[in-house]
């Protein structure tokens, strides 16, 4: 493993991820205008997968980690964020709420394999709760957000999705650990596969029938939209992730995720046209008070969550 300073090209490499996948939460809303959000679930698999699973060999592990990665991570955590844009939600907000997946994933650290919280991660976790705290107070406080597009039920599908983004961390976790040689890269592109009927069903099952082909006359901007989606923050950003972790150790890269909600927030306000209160720039602050003192304070990251990131820099070595 490289542990020299970032060359040039890394750092270009580090920006320019950061930079799309702040700015795919903006892709999101386009792409709402067309898509309902679990056609947009279902495009955005395809896009995804259509490349890579004709050359790609399926993993040699038991196919129920592949189909539950697929279910939380595709449905679950994908499925609510698109229903959270779609009900009330703004892109800059999204693209800060989404992160609260790393104290989500040591809770169920904690109660479900019993990992110890360490104090620089119970410090994260109260300045996360006093943040959420704040995002509440925004829709109880008479007149708070009335100037905000976002909305409870978008806040819980948000808050739902980080969740679900933290069981899939734990089902990533089980099957390395019932899998010797776990191919990351087989994984990743086959349960990417898994998503794409159950959103088709949801899609049948639920949305309206006079959204049901409304797709078909999509805008341009929609359909570069979800190319955008499946293509370059799925495929070429995390082949730039991959290539960062290849590199150097994790917890030199994982601190540029800092940069994807503050990108997001800009990204929102500025392409959008999104407004944030007073009371959701508290939330904000505090919540990235909440993950600066996790990413940057040695040893504060959970235990699980440790070994998540040291599985996906050892895979990549």
């Amino acid at each position: 493993m490289n542990h020299s300073p970032f060359k040039r090209i890394d750092m270009v490499a580090a920006l320019c991820v950061v930079f799309i996948w702040g700015t795919n939460f903006v892709a999101m809303k386009l792409a709402l205008h067309d898509f309902t959000p679990f056609q947009l679930g279902a495009a955005r698999y395809v896009l995804a997968v259509l490349p890579l699973i004709l050359i790609v060999r399926p993993p040699r592990l038991h196919w129920k980690w592949v189909v539950l990665y697929g279910l939380i991570q595709g449905v679950g955590q994908f499925g609510l964020l698109f229903l959270a844009l779609h009900v009330g939600m703004t892109a800059a907000l999204a693209s800060v709420l989404l992160q609260t997946q790393v104290f989500f994933t040591a809770l169920l650290g904690f109660v479900l394999l019993r990992e110890r919280i360490g104090k620089a991660l119970q410090v994260g976790l109260v300045l996360a709760a006093l943040g959420l705290g704040c995002f509440v107070m925004n829709y109880v406080t008479p007149g708070a957000g009335s100037s905000s597009a976002s909305s409870p039920l978008g806040f819980v599908l948000c808050l739902g999705a980080a969740a679900m983004w933290a069981a899939s961390n734990i089902v990533v976790r089980r099957a390395r650990q019932s899998t010797p040689d776990f191919d990351v890269v087989g994984f990743l592109v086959w349960s990417s596969a898994v998503p794409i009927l159950p959103f088709i069903g949801l899609s049948l099952a639920f949305d309206a029938p006079s959204t049901r082909w409304h797709w078909t006359g999509a805008s341009l901007a929609s359909w570069v939209s979800i190319a955008y989606l499946g293509w370059v923050a799925t495929i070429f950003a995390y082949t730039m992730w991959t290539g960062l972790l290849t590199r150097h150790a994790v917890n030199r890269v994982a601190p540029f995720s800092l940069g994807v909600p503050i990108v997001g927030l800009a990204a929102g306000m500025i392409a959008l046209n999104e407004v944030v209160t007073a009371w959701q720039w508290a939330g904000i602050a505090l919540l990235v008070g909440a993950l600066l003192r996790v990413f940057l304070k040695p040893g504060a990251l959970s235990g699980l969550y440790r070994r998540v990131l040291k599985d996906r820099e050892a895979r990549q070595r």
